[in-house]
């Protein structure tokens, strides 16, 4: 994690505030980088669905995917144990089922099957498969698209985020400082990389 609990909380609070003003009462996000604003997870594995849910009445999202990516959620969020689950290996690339009605399993496991839920619509890892599966399985939930829900409040910084973009930009200037004194001609591209 790149920031501390308190910063995870603060921005969990700002997204379930937004949640309850446009009457979404549960969120699932599949974008990577609203999964690793609000909890820190960090991983290449988007290959198969994964993604977290916000609950209002939960003070920790709930992280879930495949069982091999959890060892990962494990390492890079702030997440208690109980708020990483993980599906089936037999959900994955097994028409018919799919990892999705494991999801739905667990919406209607938590009694969630009546809500109002935002989902991210316009992000590449949530295919309309995945949609058809919770549409179908979860028929009483009102389902709304929450695609730009996180990404508003991403984008107003903390101050610990200010930070790291100043260290960061410090980097870069660095690099580019010594790539623009190193470049001459007849300096081989390799030797200024």
């Amino acid at each position: 994690m790149l920031f501390n609990k308190e910063e995870y909380k603060q921005r969990l609070k700002k997204v379930q505030a937004a949640m309850q003003e446009k009457g979404i009462e549960l969120l699932i996000s599949q974008d990577p980088s609203n999964m690793n604003y609000l909890t820190g997870y960090d991983g290449w594995s988007f290959y198969v669905p994964q993604g977290i849910i916000v609950a209002l009445d939960l003070s920790e999202p709930i992280w879930f995917g495949r069982r091999q990516d959890s060892k990962g959620a494990k390492v890079t969020t702030y997440l208690q144990d109980k708020n990483i689950i993980y599906y089936p290996e037999d959900l994955i690339q097994s028409p018919p089922t799919h990892p999705y009605d494991f999801v739905s399993s667990f919406i209607h496991e938590n009694n969630w099957a009546n809500k109002n839920i935002g989902v991210e619509m316009n992000t590449y890892y949530y295919t309309a498969e995945n949609h058809y599966r919770l549409t179908s399985t979860c028929p009483n939930v009102n389902f709304s698209d929450a695609t730009l829900l996180v990404n508003w409040i991403r984008l107003i910084k903390s101050e610990n985020e200010i930070n790291y973009m100043k260290e960061g930009a410090k980097l870069v200037q660095a690099g580019m400082q010594t790539a623009y004194n190193e470049i001459k001609s007849g300096v081989k591209q390799s030797f200024v990389a």
